[in-house]
């Protein structure tokens, strides 16, 4: 929207010439009162006037306030024209000064006249700017009556930085067709109270009957931190009433990014899983990533970009993005650009398969910092592609290792799963073998290499949410196997978040494991899926049961029976001291056989050694009846 009132800057310069003019006029006056000995320093005031006249809009330009758009202005401005008059004065009364001194202006010169031009300056040239914000604002009046007329009446949930900034900006901006009209927010200091003219309408309780009072058409989330029972309370209260609602995206979403009105979106599934955000040790993570050489191995993935995308914030020397697929990484590399134009980024297409081309790629960019999240990951898949399982999974981390310990990397971190504990699917198992695969690099060569294992990540490639939407779009059935089946979830960025304070924690040989909270019912999942569609389970979308598949759990663990952990310095953080059997030369071998096995193509063969050597091991090969009921 274009403001209604304008005011050019040369506009604004006449009136500094006039006010300048002014204010001295009014200094002596206020220092001598009107009267004979008045007219007696008018000569001075002169002299005053048009020194002010040379230096205070030279000093008044180079600070700016002829470069601004005052239609805007805001306390920041104010601060400027503080500092500018400030600084004019003193650069005036370095000036009357000098011509005392040499004898120009008369000794009896009145200094005082100096305090008080420069007050009289702050409050002119300040009133000056801010009679044409208010001019603007109220020209602006009518317009936004307008654009207000007819538009939609919203409640916001939160009064905090954030509901404040969306509040300003749909009434700064009345084409969006959004009239705030209550807040409701827990802080009992501000009930009753208003921000921005909008009253705080009740607690979060209260929603309800604050959504009837005000006659609410839509109601917007406004916490970045708002935890998923939060968001899924406006839910339920809002799907009651028929009513869109929309939501701020989470903590670790808008990491990087700015609070307003565009970013709102729809509530999606990630939110209702949401848990309070834990503080991360900045100190510590841009210790370990700040101006170092920063490699993701998978960068084309879900997890990879993400892991791009929050690195890069901690500006790195360089960040290369390893992958196999030229099209996921070429999208990465323009999204990073993009929202880090600073930081060299750099793209190198490879298969960490190829021994060769890693080693090659690994002395030409001498990484220090190394994510290594490239992986085959679909469960059922792997389960009919046991060689391209082992291959990449177990082959391809080798290499990746092999090369960080040639080329002195000082830091490496596996993206592990919890499918890897007792794990009863091939691509649970070859995660293990990985798992051992890097710690005993750490142990070997002395490094800060660890792993990190935690379980589903909501909204990555190929994961169950995206499978159940396509479902829901067609029309249903939803597809589950089991209705007791239990997953652990957490967002994807909300796990990077943790995996950098993880990877400032290493010093060599930890398994990580993240804190993912409780279990969540894949039932209840599809649930919330199909009502945030709009839909009602049962009646417009049928939920189909098709039974539990080989390499299936009815629920997942974090760690092996019997296994100790311990806290570490993060909350959502603990360290498994799981003990590493397989190590050394033992290890050696077990991976010499993987590789010719893979070779030959003998998956029993494959199925039957990772059984053997993964401790707890309870991998089976059959064909699963449906690719799409599982996770």
């Amino acid at each position: 929207m274009k403001p209604l009132f304008r005011l050019r800057n040369r506009l604004i310069f006449l009136g500094d010439l006039i006010l300048i003019s002014t204010s001295v006029l009014a200094s002596f006056a206020l220092r001598l009162e009107l009267g004979s000995l008045f007219i007696e320093f008018v000569p001075q005031a002169l002299v005053m006037i048009v020194l002010s006249l040379i230096a205070k809009p030279a000093v008044y330009y180079l600070f700016g306030l002829y470069r601004r758009y005052w239609v805007y202005a805001s306390t920041r401005e104010l601060v400027l024209v503080a500092s500018a008059t400030a600084s004019a004065s003193v650069v005036v009364a370095l000036m009357v000064i000098v011509l005392i001194t040499s004898g120009l202006l008369p000794a009896q010169f009145p200094r005082s006249v100096l305090g008080i031009d420069w007050l009289l300056s702050v409050l002119s040239v300040g009133g000056l700017r801010l009679t044409v914000r208010l001019l603007a604002e109220s020209g602006q009046l009518s317009q936004k009556a307008d654009g207000f007329a007819g538009g939609r009446r919203v409640v916001v949930v939160g009064a905090g930085d954030a509901g404040a900034l969306v509040v300003r900006e749909m009434q700064r901006n009345p084409q969006l067709h959004l009239l705030p009209v209550a807040f409701v927010d827990d802080d009992e200091e501000k009930q009753g109270k208003e921000i921005h003219g909008v009253s705080i309408g009740g607690s979060l309780k209260d929603l309800g009957s604050v959504v009837d009072r005000y006659s609410a058409h839509e109601v917007v989330i406004a916490i970045p931190t708002a935890p998923g029972d939060v968001v899924r309370l406006v839910t339920d209260i809002c799907t009651s009433r028929a009513m869109p609602f929309r939501t701020m995206p989470g903590i670790y979403e808008l990491i990087g990014g700015n609070v307003s009105v565009n970013r709102l979106r729809e509530v999606d599934i990630a939110d209702l899983l949401r848990r309070k955000p834990a503080r991360i040790n900045d100190e510590k993570v841009g210790d370990t990533i700040t101006g170092k050489r920063i490699l993701v191995t998978g960068a084309g993935g879900s997890i990879g970009l993400e892991l791009c995308r929050q690195a890069a914030r901690w500006k790195p020397a360089q960040l290369g993005l390893l992958g196999h697929g030229e099209n996921s990484i070429l999208e990465a590399l323009l999204d990073l650009t993009d929202d880090f134009p600073e930081i060299p980024i750099i793209p190198l297409i490879a298969d960490i398969r190829d021994r060769e081309r890693i080693i090659s790629i690994f002395d030409d960019f001498r990484p220090e910092v190394i994510f290594h999240a490239a992986a085959h990951k679909h469960v059922p898949l792997m389960e009919v592609n046991v060689e391209e399982a082992v291959t990449n999974n177990v082959i391809g981390t080798k290499n990746v290792v092999e090369a960080a310990l040639e080329c002195g990397t000082e830091r490496f971190v596996l993206i592990s799963t919890d499918k890897a504990v007792e794990p009863r699917s091939v691509y649970g198992a070859t995660k293990r073998i990985a798992e051992i695969i890097v710690r005993d690099a750490a142990n070997k060569g002395s490094r800060a290499f660890v792993a990190v294992r935690f379980g589903n990540v909501l909204g990555s490639r190929g994961s169950i949410v995206p499978i159940f939407k396509r479902q829901i779009a067609r029309g249903g059935p939803v597809t589950v196997t089991d209705p007791e089946m239990k997953r652990f979830f957490m967002t994807i960025p909300e796990a990077v978040h943790l995996v950098l304070q993880a990877t400032s924690m290493g010093t060599g040989g930890e398994l990580f494991v993240l804190s993912m909270g409780e279990q969540v019912r894949i039932l209840d999942l599809a649930m919330d899926l199909i009502r945030l569609s709009g839909l009602e389970p049962g009646v417009d979308i049928d939920i189909v049961f098709t039974g539990i598949r080989p390499g299936e759990k009815i629920s997942e663990t974090l760690w092996d029976n019997g296994i100790n952990y311990h806290p570490t310095d993060h909350p959502d953080i603990l360290q498994v001291e799981d003990e590493v059997h397989l190590q050394g030369d033992p290890l050696q071998v077990t991976i010499g056989e993987f590789r010719r096995l893979a070779r030959e193509g003998d998956s029993q063969a494959l199925i039957g050694l990772l059984s053997e050597r993964v401790p707890g091991s309870k991998i089976r090969q059959a064909p699963p009846p449906d690719f799409t009921s599982v996770l």
